[in-house]
């Protein structure tokens, strides 16, 4: 489904905040490290049902290595982040603080996420060029 050595992030596909994050990471990948898919696609609904994930209980990113491990809300950022090109790998001195801490703004954010940036009626088609970084395609 995905090549070998690729971290997939599934991504609230209609949410606007989410999809200006994936073009932030997709600009920022420099290593080719990423593929993504939404939450509401057939592979994004498909990976989630091989984990037995409860997405209405975590409502969030996910990154999933495949074969190693998932992570969701803030970890999957910071682990995101720790992949990016320029000084957003910095941002991983923030698993320092207690998962609890960090999940707790990240769920703020993310139970407002539609209210203060929007929600697409469908889910983003990427343009031509971008097409070969997502696998639900």
């Amino acid at each position: 489904m995905v090549e070998e050595g690729k971290k997939i992030i599934l991504f609230d596909g209609v949410c606007n905040l989410c999809n200006n994050a994936i073009n932030f990471v997709i600009k920022h990948d420099k290593n080719d490290v990423f593929r993504y898919a939404s939450l509401q696609s057939e592979v994004g609904e498909k990976l989630i049902s091989e984990r037995n994930i409860d997405i209405a209980k975590i409502d969030s990113i996910l990154l999933i290595e495949p074969q190693v491990a998932y992570y969701h809300k803030s970890t999957a950022a910071l682990h995101i982040a720790k992949q990016l090109s320029g000084i957003y790998p910095l941002l991983s001195v923030l698993f320092i603080i207690p998962r609890f801490l960090r999940d707790w703004i990240y769920d703020i954010i993310a139970k407002n996420r539609y209210k203060w940036f929007g929600r697409k009626e469908s889910c983003m088609i990427p343009t031509p060029e971008l097409k070969a970084l997502f696998i639900d395609q």
